[in-house]
């Protein structure tokens, strides 16, 4: 009879939390959803660049440079 009673209640801790925590998710949703990122201070103008930016680097890997670099110092 204990161990029925002491399953109900940790699942029902279980349900609960599972409930407050969707609700806290929800309500952080609508507090982001609500704010505007993009939106620019009044009297900040953006900067604009002058040249797109490259999507791809033109060289290897910074990782590989460093690995080959540490084997020649050896």
């Amino acid at each position: 009879m204990e161990t029925a009673v002491t399953v109900a209640v940790i699942l029902f801790v279980i349900i609960a939390g599972m409930f407050l925590i969707h609700r806290l998710n929800v309500q952080h949703a609508e507090r982001i959803g609500a704010f505007h990122y993009n939106d620019a201070l009044p009297g900040i103008r953006r900067r604009t660049r002058k040249s797109p930016r490259a999507t791809v680097p033109n060289g290897p890997p910074a990782d590989t440079t460093r690995r080959e670099h540490r084997q020649e110092s050896r």
